[in-house]
């Protein structure tokens, strides 16, 4: 078996008061428990206007 790292990005439409981190991590806990993957990670986020 290997062992593959995906870079997978992600754009969402927050409202003002949503926190990009908390979105983040609950996409992460979702990923993790929908495809059983080792581990699921933010490793930046970017604010577009």
């Amino acid at each position: 078996m290997q062992r593959v790292d995906l870079y997978i990005k992600v754009t969402v439409d927050l409202e003002e008061e949503e926190k990009p981190e908390r979105v983040a991590g609950e996409i992460c806990r979702q990923i993790e428990k929908l495809y059983v993957v080792r581990s699921a990670e933010l490793s930046s986020t970017v604010v577009r206007d």
